[in-house]
């Protein structure tokens, strides 16, 4: 219980005590009047009226206060039926109360008109379009993800992602998929700009490199062969070649791009329907992941990506934190220009708040039901008296001078009925 609580709550008491004093004391005052009049009556005829107003007032008063104790306690601790109404039924008006907000509260007709007649997609994205406010909830969704990422265990993490991988990525077969994603390319021609920077590369490497082919070979001629010869066959050979290249490279219908292109295709269908190629492709898959080379570089990859992630959240003024602001930011702006985008957050909005409470409506009512059964009876007894007793004794008072007027009325026309017959 918080103190601003624990004060209104002792405020409320001693309210309480003050109404009950002047019930009570409006009661002892027509105690009073009655013994008074009903002493001095026979000499003091009139004095009739004030003892039968006084005598009611004592009736209403005492019927009144046995009504509001009789909810709260056993009056005079006499276990009278039918009282201490609520310590002995907590339960059941805990069930009451919670059946009551499910029924009237959360019911979905209440609910639609209520959501139908608020903007909240609009209201949310005017108080997200503050820059200071999208800033707070970055900050406030970014520390809630460091701590998550603080509660992670890595080596269980580490399983979890390669459980992931494993089932989503090794376990299938890669060669049907990869086979039609390669006849996607090559009907699509993307394949031709590789081939040309392959053969760039090469070109440039071998132009870098003139001396890369002097064993390939001179290196095969007799050795009784004259030097110069070797040198000349050597350029020769270099020359040729960066020719061949240049040629396969500006001829789109050369020969060994189309030898290329059938041996491409044929690859991507055995791929696809020849279970020799993909057994091969699954064997090396296999070893490739088993390798724990591999399984290092993955453990260390999670290790380096959690550690950016965290501290990219935790740095206020880091690149990640700043374009999530404006991210914020320009989203809200064009929510709240956009009607039509802010009609279908508000519907979408309302059909998840709708959907929600249709299915937790009768949890969310159980929650007083269930908080009210784990209140000790004396407990419930002050809480609700405390919160509602200073209005109870005004029914005491109430009682009173309604019982007075009523004596009065009564013994008036009694009176009047005696002296006319």
């Amino acid at each position: 219980m918080t103190t601003a609580t624990a004060d209104r709550d002792t405020e409320r008491r001693r309210a309480l005590r003050r109404m009950k004093l002047l019930a009570t004391g409006l009661l002892l005052i027509a105690a009073v009047v009655f013994a008074v009049a009903f002493a001095l009556q026979d000499a003091y005829p009139w004095l009739g009226y004030v003892r039968a107003a006084a005598e009611g007032a004592m009736v209403g008063a005492l019927a009144d206060w046995f009504a509001v104790t009789a909810l709260f306690r056993h009056p005079l601790g006499l276990r009278i039926p039918h009282t201490a109404i609520i310590p002995t039924r907590k339960d059941e008006i805990g069930e009451s109360l919670g059946e009551f907000v499910e029924t009237n509260f959360l019911s979905d007709e209440v609910v639609a008109t209520r959501l139908g007649g608020l903007d909240l997609a609009g209201a949310i994205a005017g108080w997200l379009a503050t820059p200071a406010n999208a800033r707070r909830v970055v900050a406030e969704v970014s520390g809630g993800l460091t701590g998550i990422a603080a509660l992670l265990d890595d080596d269980r993490m580490r399983e979890a992602v390669e459980a992931v991988v494993r089932t989503h990525l090794v376990e299938p077969e890669w060669g049907p998929p990869l086979g039609r994603l390669a006849e996607r390319v090559l009907a699509s021609g993307g394949h031709r700009e590789a081939v040309d920077l392959l053969l760039d590369r090469l070109d440039d490497w071998l132009a870098a490199h003139p001396e890369a082919l002097t064993q390939l070979v001179s290196g095969r001629l007799p050795s009784w062969l004259p030097s110069f010869v070797d040198r000349l066959v050597d350029e020769r050979v270099h020359v040729e070649l960066r020719r061949f290249l240049s040629d396969v490279r500006h001829d789109p219908e050369h020969r060994v791009r189309q030898a290329l292109d059938d041996y491409l295709a044929d690859f991507a269908r055995r791929l696809q329907n020849d279970p020799a190629t993909i057994g091969r492709l699954e064997d090396a898959k296999a070893r490739a992941f088993d390798d724990p080379r591999i399984r290092e570089l993955a453990a260390s990859a999670w290790t380096a990506a959690r550690t950016a992630a965290v501290d990219a959240l935790s740095d206020p003024s880091s690149e990640l934190r700043h374009r999530a602001t404006a991210a914020v930011v320009d989203a809200a702006a064009r929510v709240l220009d956009d009607q039509e985008l802010r009609a279908s957050l508000n519907a979408r909005l309302g059909d998840a708040a709708l959907h929600l409470v249709s299915t937790y409506r009768h949890d969310i009512a159980s929650i007083i039901s269930d908080t009210v059964r784990g209140w000790d009876p004396e407990e419930t007894t002050d809480k609700i008296e405390t919160q509602v007793g200073r209005d109870l004794q005004f029914i005491r008072i109430n009682g009173t001078v309604v019982g007075a007027l009523a004596g009065l009325a009564i013994y008036t026309l009694a009176t009047l009925a005696s002296s006319l017959f």
